[in-house]
């Protein structure tokens, strides 16, 4: 464990020191913890883009393409969709 000291606006402390209290820690370990839990968050998503980016086709069809026409049914002019 390291020690550290950390400055904020007297409104975020007396909201940090209200939030330690209610979760019955202190200050110091609340700090830690949403850091942690910001590092946690961070490497997920880290590694959700990585696996994302890395993302491989499982394949190509062969199947020539259909023409333009087979892709959609003719309609009516002014019918509904």
């Amino acid at each position: 464990m390291k020690n550290v000291t950390v400055t904020m606006e007297d409104q975020v402390a007396d909201w940090a020191r209200m939030e330690a209290a209610r979760r019955n820690t202190s200050v110091s370990r609340l700090i830690g913890e949403l850091l942690a839990e910001k590092m946690r968050h961070d490497d997920a998503y880290e590694r959700a883009m990585r696996e994302a980016l890395e993302f491989k086709s499982i394949g190509v069809s062969q199947a020539p393409a259909l023409p333009r026409e087979a892709l959609y049914e003719p309609r009516e002019p002014g019918a509904p969709r």
